[in-house]
């Protein structure tokens, strides 16, 4: 069973939105105010959800994906503001976009949500971010610790079963593509599901990475329970206890999201 959330793509766009008014943005505020006129850009944007509602806050924002079905859902659902010319959507690799010098230096906010973990070489995509950054640019990331009860995706199942069982895409690769098999998944889910283990991230890995690439954490939050939950599931989200917090190898088994603002080193000095 695939829930709701992964098969209807408007409701997807309409939670994404809410999620982000109510969660992400005051989560980057506490750091880093968001202004009318500021320039923002989503990696992975999906349907457009999230930039729905920095375009309600009066910012500029760009859009990119890889994949054109859910852009030319975008364009649907944001036709309005697209026509008054708020928002654009490219369907560009996104090192082909960080290559192109007419988008050097050029954003306020980079945002990355639910993407980072399907990203290969991460370690590059982090380096190569900064050139998108203006001055003052800082980049939001949202992404599940892979150890956490579904760091797998493994919701995206078609057996009812295997869309709710925790933790088991910690299997072995053999035996994990094994159950997915006698359980009737498609090849393509398969394909999704292994490829999301091969890119999988945990907040320790991430940190390391941010700050080898010369980069400083503004913010962070950790979730016991992800306010996603609460459009998907109607659970009300609770953040990480502290001690959890605290203790790496149970943090990333018990923490379903974490949220990152970074903002590069050099920009400050």
């Amino acid at each position: 069973m695939a829930f709701d959330y992964h098969s209807d793509r408007q409701l997807t766009f309409e939670y994404q939105a809410q999620n982000t008014t109510n969660y992400i943005i005051p989560f980057i505020e506490s750091s880093f105010k968001i202004t009318e006129g500021m320039k923002v850009l989503e990696i992975g944007c999906g349907e457009g959800g999230v930039l729905k509602a920095f375009v309600k806050r009066g910012c500029i924002c760009t859009g990119v994906d890889l994949h054109e079905y859910k852009l030319q859902l975008a364009e649907e659902y944001l036709k309005e503001d697209i026509n008054a010319g708020k928002l654009r959507f490219i369907f560009k690799d996104i090192y082909d976009l960080v290559e192109d010098d007419g988008f050097n230096a050029v954003f306020d906010l980079v945002i990355l949500k639910d993407t980072l973990e399907h990203i290969h070489n991460q370690k590059r995509l982090i380096r190569e971010l900064k050139k998108l950054l203006n001055k003052n640019g800082h980049i939001y990331f949202g992404f599940p610790p892979w150890q956490m009860p579904f760091g797998g995706h493994q919701q995206v199942c078609s057996s009812k079963l295997l869309s709710v069982l925790p933790y088991f895409h910690l299997l072995p690769d053999p035996i994990y593509r094994g159950i997915l098999k006698i359980f009737g998944e498609e090849k393509d889910t398969i394909d999704f599901l292994l490829e999301t283990k091969e890119t999988r991230i945990t907040p320790a890995r991430f940190e390391k990475i941010v700050n080898s690439e010369g980069y400083e954490i503004a913010t962070r939050k950790f979730y016991l329970i992800n306010p996603m939950y609460l459009y998907k599931f109607k659970v009300k989200p609770r953040e990480q206890l502290s001690l959890i917090s605290k203790i790496p190898c149970v943090k990333n088994f018990f923490t379903t999201t974490c949220d990152y603002l970074i903002k590069d080193k050099a920009s400050l000095k």
